[in-house]
């Protein structure tokens, strides 16, 4: 990590990201073809609630099956919002036993987990989706940096970065509309990456990680801020100090 002064994310808390960032995922299920979740939502009870096509639900839905779950692994692939030239930042793998949610509890569980969050899937329950429950068993989070497993139990404790659902807007804005600070951040990087494309690969409550697209290879770096950030006005502060510009104004994204 380069000219970073406070620690990054927690494995539990880049997988927790991870999973709320991503639009769908595959659900691997032993003996069958992929299907494709248009929800995963991790319940405090270490339950990922998945909404998937009706006869998926009906092919699992048999007496035995729902008493002793199916070997199943949801992959999750978070992709950067912008169009850089390899998009995925990161995969991550969550293994466990599936279940379906029977008929009747359908319309309740949608309601509990619409209570945590107003997934637009939600809608289609009892109609082109129905639910299941993968008890997770175990965790791998795998991005340039190599791979790295985490416990359910670390998982359930950590919280997705407070700026998830903005950061596609702010590195859209710095990409776009402040080359002049990206230019300041690269700065900090070692010679040797300074003649790569900068681009904003991610921003979060730590820091912010950048990608150099070279002619050969990309790489990631991280730049730290000096101390965690909880709010918009001070994370627009602390990456104009990251930058050397803590009077430069119009950081924060439109819209």
């Amino acid at each position: 990590m380069l000219g970073a002064t406070t620690t990054g994310p927690s494995t539990a808390e880049r997988v927790r990201s991870a999973c709320m960032r991503a639009d769908n995922a595959n659900l691997a299920i032993d003996g069958r073809d992929p299907v494709i979740t248009s929800l995963h939502h991790l319940r405090p009870n270490g339950e990922m609630i998945l909404a998937v096509p009706t006869d998926t639900h009906d092919d699992t839905d048999t007496p035995h099956r729902s008493r002793t779950g199916l070997p199943a692994v949801l992959e999750l692939t978070d992709h950067a919002p912008l169009a850089l030239r390899e998009p995925v930042r990161s995969l991550v793998w969550l293994r466990g036993d599936l279940r379906p949610v029977p008929a009747s509890l359908l319309r309740p569980m949608a309601a509990a987990v619409a209570a945590e969050h107003p997934y637009p899937a939600l809608l289609d329950v009892g109609h082109t989706t129905s639910l299941m429950r993968l008890t997770l068993g175990s965790a791998v989070v795998a991005d340039s940096s190599g791979a790295a497993p985490v416990d359910v139990e670390s998982l359930l404790a950590a919280e997705p970065d407070p700026f998830w659902e903005m950061e596609t807007s702010w590195l859209e804005h710095l990409d776009s509309d402040h080359p002049d600070l990206l230019a300041q951040l690269s700065r900090r990087l070692p010679p040797s990456l300074r003649q790569g494309r900068v681009r904003p690969l991610g921003i979060d409550r730590y820091g912010i990680r950048l990608r150099i697209e070279g002619e050969h290879a990309d790489n990631d770096v991280r730049l730290g801020f000096t101390t965690r950030v909880d709010d918009v006005v001070s994370l627009g502060r602390a990456l104009r100090v990251l930058a050397g510009c803590p009077f430069l104004n119009g950081l924060r994204a439109r819209g």
